[in-house]
């Protein structure tokens, strides 16, 4: 096998530029993988569900600062209020697993008409662990997805400022 090897400015400009072209493209390529693995994860996990009073399940994944993926999926309870909902678990699981606490990103996905967005409750909940310029994508089973935020989905949030004076 024969290497060719560029000698003088012009060869060194051009694998410069290849260099970044194709640091541009790996980085395009890594951020569709991590996609593709929320929404993945977010779809294997919703299987999981425990949903036998409603039948209808629901999937979390959420991807931490530190790169590391966690799910959850929805978990009903006989007594209604008591269930679990997809992102809470999928919080709940980042905790549990000790490493950051700060949310990157988000996926939820439901076998429903158009997606699904979490209650209210889990509204807070994900504005207690993310920015509120995290995006929030939410899917259906089918393929359709709404692209959002967490400060798009909480607008006026209660957050740690409002209580400054403590």
């Amino acid at each position: 096998m024969r290497c060719l090897v560029w000698r003088g400015s012009a060869g060194q400009a051009l694998v410069k530029s290849c260099r970044k072209r194709f640091t541009v493209l790996d980085h395009l390529i890594k951020r569709r993988r991590v996609l593709m693995s929320l929404r993945d994860d977010a779809m294997k996990v919703r299987e999981n569900a425990y949903a036998p009073y409603s039948n209808f399940k629901v999937g979390a994944a959420v991807r931490a600062t530190d790169g590391a993926v966690h799910q959850g999926c929805n978990v009903e309870n006989i007594a209604y209020p008591e269930g679990t909902c997809a992102e809470a678990g999928a919080i709940a699981a980042m905790c549990a697993a000790g490493g950051s606490r700060e949310i990157a990103e988000v996926y939820v996905i439901a076998d429903s008409p158009t997606p699904v967005p979490p209650c209210g409750g889990c509204r807070q909940k994900l504005a207690e662990f993310a920015p509120r310029d995290t995006p929030v994508t939410l899917a259906t089973v089918d393929g359709a997805e709404l692209k959002t935020t967490v400060g798009d989905l909480l607008p006026g949030m209660f957050d740690a400022s409002h209580m400054e004076r403590t």
